[in-house]
């Protein structure tokens, strides 16, 4: 059984820490490249509110929101480190979270959310599925684990109060 819920990460360090290396190791734009040793992935998630979902039990995949602290932009926030373990892929757990982390959003009063993805990546048609629009295309945006620059596809969504 699936659930998704806000946590501490502080409680879920390590199974945060495999989740984010196992993601690394996949080639995902993340910001991390392999090797990501234990350390530094434990680091990445301390002191952060986060989703996690949990499959029979287990930390499984996890999605960050992070909140635009401008006092311009109070209705605007970035969803960002959306991360399925691949050992879980296929089952619906990214878009359960992605349905959950609007909904956090609208929780928060942000109706605008932002993300990025290489492009290329399954994310991107996942997203799109999900009724994200695209706002543009950066190219050589980062750099993947074999050295190559790749390009980054920017999103968008409009969320509408219920």
């Amino acid at each position: 059984m699936l659930e998704i819920r806000r946590i501490s990460t502080g409680d879920h360090l390590d199974d945060l820490a495999r989740l984010l290396i196992d993601a690394a190791e996949s080639g995902a734009s993340i910001g991390f490249l392999p090797p990501l040793s234990h350390e530094v992935a434990v680091d990445f998630w301390r002191g952060r509110e986060i989703l996690g979902a949990f499959l029979d039990g287990r930390l499984v995949g996890s999605v960050q929101l992070e909140l635009a602290w401008k006092p311009n932009a109070p209705h605007r926030a970035e969803v960002q480190k959306l991360l399925v373990l691949r050992s879980a892929r296929g089952q619906g757990i990214g878009r359960a979270l992605m349905n959950a982390v609007e909904d956090w959003a609208l929780e928060l009063g942000r109706t605008l959310l932002v993300l990025d993805t290489k492009r290329g990546d399954l994310a991107e048609s996942m997203y799109r599925r999900l009724g994200w629009t695209e706002a543009g295309v950066i190219p050589r945006f980062c750099r993947s684990a074999a050295g190559e620059f790749e390009d980054t596809v920017v999103f968008y969504k409009e969320l509408a109060r219920a």
